[in-house]
């Protein structure tokens, strides 16, 4: 981290934000359930903690960049898909986008018409001596080690174990972390995180066929399960489209080091990918907005209700000890009109 932290302490376009503990969803899941509440970054989700310039996105990661873009003085566009909510484009330009364009139906489309017209040809810049930089929002190992700061802060932040052991029976703080994907750059990010943080530490409280491992449950909502397509398939293999109401996880394939980190993970790591519906995110929203009164987007409700109810399908032994984070990822497509909607859905039956 030493580099990476002296290059932006002066100008970092993220905070460090709070982890707290629930007794209420503690007890609904029957361990201890922590809370990383990026919901409160700048920008409104995790996405602050990748930096600079020229950004395709469904809307969060364009809206962090254009924020990091302003911080660090410099403009930033920002290409989103057709399928983008008005509410969100007027977000990212009352942040201080230079211009959104809307093209493509898809994020891999606008992403493409992003790449083909503003990196690739020269001969599109309007100023020859400026440098257009490419923010991808997910593929990218700056982005995920800026996602991986999220680990150091959740080590310093957790409580410490009390179990009377020595200080040379060191355990790592959390025994799993819940986080969404879309295109895996928070996911990448953890992992990214633990491999630099687990040599220091001991076998988990886990049952001994999984010591040693932090479990990390990869959570998707179906029609932008893309992770979970690719490994029914076996192989990186995009979606047909995306059809889920919860549109910033929609990256039709996931990057390659995604697949990668779920098929093949670090030592000390073992991931799990688990899909729920678009009615289990909005439990989650609901959930989180009556608990905490946070309120998140679909893309981030799905993980809370993982969290909370499905959990024992991944870790079936956890104990009310077991320390469980999840990465509460925020995101910007809410309001409180669509909270209401979602509650009044669900108690008509929305499965």
């Amino acid at each position: 981290m030493g580099d990476f932290e002296s290059e932006h302490e002066l100008k970092k376009p993220w905070i460090e934000t709070p982890l707290i503990e629930s007794a209420a969803l503690s007890k609904a899941a029957g361990c201890r359930i922590f809370l990383k509440l990026e919901s409160l970054q700048p920008s409104g989700s995790f996405k602050s903690r990748s930096l600079h310039f020229f950004s395709s996105s469904a809307g969060n990661a364009g809206l962090a960049a254009v924020i990091a873009a302003r911080d660090l003085g410099c403009p930033c566009t920002v290409v989103v898909p057709l399928s983008a909510k008005p509410t969100m484009i007027k977000k990212i330009r009352a942040a201080g986008a230079s211009d959104v364009i809307r093209h493509g139906a898809s994020w891999f489309e606008a992403d493409a018409y992003l790449r083909e017209n503003f990196i690739e040809n020269e001969e599109s810049k309007s100023d020859p001596l400026v440098t257009n930089i490419y923010v991808p929002p997910f593929d990218h190992h700056d982005i995920w080690r800026g996602a991986g700061t999220l680990v150091d802060e959740i080590i310093k932040q957790l409580p410490p174990r009390h179990y009377g052991k020595t200080d040379t029976d060191l355990l790592f703080p959390a025994d799993a972390i819940v986080c969404s994907v879309g295109g895996g750059g928070l996911l990448n990010g953890i992992i990214d995180g633990l491999e630099r943080h687990l040599p220091a530490y001991q076998p988990t409280t886990l049952p001994k066929n999984t010591a040693g491992k932090v479990q990390i449950v990869a959570v998707e909502t179906a029609g932008a399960d893309s992770l979970a397509h690719s490994l029914r398939t076996g192989c990186l293999y995009p979606l047909p489209a995306i059809t889920s109401q919860a549109i910033t996880l929609g990256a039709l394939c996931v990057a390659q080091q995604t697949l990668k980190n779920v098929q093949s993970p670090p030592p000390g790591v073992e991931v799990t990918s688990i899909v729920g519906t678009d009615a289990d995110a909005a439990m989650g929203v609901v959930r989180l907005c009556d608990e905490l009164r946070l309120e998140v987007e679909l893309a981030c409700g799905i993980s809370v209700q993982v969290g909370l109810d499905r959990l024992r399908e991944v870790i079936t032994n956890l104990t009310p000890d077991s320390r469980v984070v999840i990465i509460v990822c925020g995101g910007n497509d809410v309001t409180s009109e669509m909270i209401s909607d979602y509650r009044q859905k669900l108690d008509n039956g929305w499965q």
